[in-house]
């Protein structure tokens, strides 16, 4: 792991392996003394002197290296707890900050639960490695070298005879893990398959029983199941025998059963007295059980190395180069000179793309799914940033404006609504923490939801997913006030009527016609009818411009968009509203 991940805690994981050892080393004395204080008080059965003062110096140290080895054990787990706070703590803040510097475009493709995982699980995750695997592996370590020491200093034949349950272990052990890397890579891709089948079963479920498929919603989850079931069902039994033979090895009444042997043997062939044949039966018999125990949390290391793995490559993620000299934009111009992206890249998704959009004009960008306009638009707030040419507004680089700048410039609209759980009020305020409840309202009034917010039971108090659920509509409504309130003299909109109902439709792009006025928008359209009255329209394809002009030049040129036009007016005009079909010429001025 990267050594800066565990900077904040290396003082305490010093502490940790300190007392870890000091517990493990404690723990040990007392079964020494045991076999001391026997060889001590054997000679009183023939009648000899009993040296009572290193009796009770046996007994003392016994007693003090029992209360050494409970004080260290609960220290070291308290050590190790604590610096496990600490250490969630520390990621989590170096994760936020992280957060923070990475571009927009990174959370745009990916998803909430992506980023709760980093944050959430991944983090936990680290638990089992600092708060318990230091501490079992300083023991597995150490118990059995002060052991074996011990052993072979005392009766060196009981010593290779304690090592043999290890050495078998340690060469059954591999083969039990042979092919273990490949299995646990189907494990986890089984198990990620399993648990998108039941998120989609059970979200699905109401929609399929009342149309009467459950069986075919069901089929996927079932199968998966059984394809789960078998793959787990397999691995358990080519493993499952030499698993076992391990788990028999390893077993305490076995090792003693061995060690009995051992000695019975060795005293009966005279190599050793019976006095010398104890510290092999209670020092051998903890040999195997620290080794065991670390294999049984090898699940936990392993999910640990893995929220590791993934962290590190979250870590690694370039942030958005900052600005050596900000720039402040002078004027609202926008304009894109011979701009290409890609987002691996290799693939160009825009391609020498050149368009100017004048201040107080409407520019709408149209295409087919696929043609780049979506990433076009994104390129003004830096969600992306271009891989040659130039985005700018008014006369600078929007690389080299400062965030804080750029976003008092640009506002945005997008299709995928977010909504904090916060009261509606500061969800509308979120671009302007100091509007004032006036000002909120105003900016809900312009956006069409104010009479829909007055509905819940606590108005514009109501918390979004406690006491307000608003719907996809209501929730776009939400982002538009958003945007009203920010009053950014740039606007980015991906239809920001997607969501509304017909009746506030119109109501709607009125609301954005009055915020148009003096700015600078440029707008993703999708459903025609709401540009026809745009200053410019862009049509793009395979990432490029092909055609660009006001509605009525591009229908009369009758190329791309003409054809785009009679399409969406062959299959969508009829189930249009009265009066939806065209904002009145220059409205969204």
């Amino acid at each position: 792991m990267d050594e800066s991940f565990f900077a904040p805690v290396r003082g305490s994981l010093a502490g940790i392996i300190t007392l870890s050892v000091l517990g493990a080393a404690s723990g040990v004395i007392p079964f020494i003394a045991i076999v001391e204080l026997t060889r001590t008080l054997l000679p009183a059965l023939s009648g000899d002197d009993i040296d009572a003062t290193r009796v009770w110096v046996i007994v003392a140290v016994a007693v003090a290296a029992l209360f050494v080895s409970f004080g260290a054990a609960f220290l070291s787990g308290l050590v190790s707890h604590f610096a496990d706070a600490e250490l969630q703590l520390s990621l989590r803040k170096r994760i936020v900050r992280h957060l923070q510097r990475l571009p927009l475009g990174w959370f745009d493709r990916r998803t909430s639960g992506s980023v709760r995982k980093l944050v959430e699980n991944d983090v936990v995750a680290l638990h089992q490695l600092v708060a318990h695997a230091i501490h079992d592996v300083v023991t597995a370590i150490t118990v059995p070298v002060i052991s074996l020491a011990y052993l072979f200093v005392v009766q060196w034949q009981l010593a290779v005879a304690a090592l043999v349950p290890l050495i078998v272990t340690a060469i059954l052990y591999p083969v039990l893990m042979r092919g273990g890397a490949e299995k646990y890579r189907q494990y986890d891709e089984s198990t990620a398959r399993l648990s998108g089948a039941t998120v989609e079963f059970v979200h699905g479920i109401a929609v399929v029983k009342r149309f009467g498929q459950l069986g075919r919603s069901h089929r996927r989850y079932r199968d998966e199941t059984t394809k789960y079931v078998q793959f787990v069902g397999e691995w358990t039994r080519e493993t499952a025998a030499m698993f076992t033979v391990i788990e028999i090895v390893t077993s305490p009444v076995v090792v003693l059963v061995w060690l009995l042997t051992v000695g019975i043997w060795l005293v009966n062939s005279g190599a050793a007295p019976p006095i010398d044949v104890l510290p092999g039966l209670l020092l051998g018999l903890g040999l195997t059980s620290p080794l065991m125990k670390l294999g049984a949390s090898a699940q936990f290391l392993r999910n640990a190395t893995k929220a590791q793995q993934s962290l590190a490559e979250f870590f690694a993620l370039p942030p958005v180069a900052l600005p050596d000299a900000p720039r402040s934009p002078q004027g609202h111009e926008v304009a894109f000179e011979e701009v290409s992206f890609s987002y691996d890249g290799e693939h160009r998704v825009l391609r020498e793309i050149a368009a100017a959009c004048a201040p107080g004009t409407v520019t709408a960008l149209v295409g087919a799914s696929g043609s780049g306009k979506s990433t076009l638009a994104k390129l003004v707030p830096r969600f992306y940033d271009a891989q040659a040419g130039t985005v700018a507004i008014g006369d600078a680089d929007v690389r080299q404006v400062a965030a804080t700048q750029l976003y008092r410039e640009v506002g945005f609209v997008f299709q995928d609504v977010q909504l904090l759980r916060a009261s509606i009020r500061d969800n509308i305020r979120l671009t302007r923490p100091d509007a004032t409840d006036g000002e909120v309202e105003a900016a809900a009034r312009a956006a069409q939801i104010h009479e829909r917010i007055q509905r819940f039971d606590r108005g514009y108090d109501a918390v979004v997913g406690e006491d307000a659920n608003p719907s996809g509509g209501e929730a776009q409504r939400v982002t538009i006030a958003r945007a009203l309130l920010a009053d950014t003299p740039v606007l980015v909109l991906d239809e920001a009527t997607a969501f509304a109902d017909p009746d506030s439709e119109a109501a709607i792009q009125r609301a954005l016609s009055t915020l148009a006025a003096d700015r600078t928008v440029l707008v993703i359209a999708h459903r025609l009818h709401t540009i026809t009255g745009a200053d410019q329209i862009l049509v793009l394809e395979d990432g490029r411009i092909v055609e660009r002009g006001t509605h009525p030049e591009l229908v009369a040129l009758g190329g791309r968009f003409a054809r785009m036009w009679a399409d969406y007016q062959a299959n969508h005009a009829r189930s249009l509203p009265e009066g939806t079909l065209s904002l009145p010429e220059g409205a969204l001025r």
